[in-house]
């Protein structure tokens, strides 16, 4: 099946995701994300995170919920603040989500909640691509979506390229957990 084929169905069936981690648009990023060690999953998706914190900003600058969370995260994962605090605010984030009348921005706050996830497990990475792509789809429209979508995909992996080399020379904390 086609992954537009699949939006679409998903669409119909008035599901909130429109993407599978199953989908075929993803099978290029999930044999990159194979690759990675948990460090630079970790900077790619806090790096992807942190776009959406800014579109966030920009709609709701009253709300510093996903900034909350992605600060609280960055601070987990360098080992300064313990687990809870950070889900703490992960979860205030996936909470803001319910309260937005817009359903692509709602899509957002759970990207950024799943961008965060990743400091916990690498297997919360193609979470925020699942998201982000279904709130690109609510915003441009599914007849208009194709190009938007494929481009991000192709963006997301050019930026786990670049953190994969950048990962070695990385100057900044870390957890003891994410060391191993």
């Amino acid at each position: 099946m086609e992954w537009l084929d699949e939006v679409q169905q998903k669409n119909r069936n008035k599901n909130q995701i429109l993407f599978s981690k199953d989908c075929p648009l993803f099978d290029p990023l999930n044999s990159l994300l194979a690759q990675q060690n948990h460090r630079t999953i970790v900077l790619w998706a806090l790096d992807l995170a942190e776009e959406a914190v800014h579109t966030l900003q920009a709609n709701y600058p009253e709300d510093s919920r996903p900034a909350d969370a992605l600060a609280a995260t960055r601070l987990w994962a360098a080992g300064k603040v313990k687990m809870p605090l950070a889900k703490k605010e992960i979860l205030r984030c996936h909470g803001m989500a319910k309260e937005l009348s817009s359903p692509a921005d709602s899509a957002l706050c759970h990207a950024i909640g799943q961008a965060c996830g990743t400091v916990h497990t690498a297997g919360h990475a193609l979470g925020f691509p699942i998201y982000e792509l279904t709130a690109i789809v609510r915003r441009t429209g599914i007849e208009n979506c194709r190009t938007a979508v494929e481009k991000r995909c192709c963006q997301y992996l050019e930026k786990l390229t670049e953190w994969q080399q950048k990962e070695p020379v990385y100057t900044g904390e870390w957890a003891k957990f994410l060391l191993k």
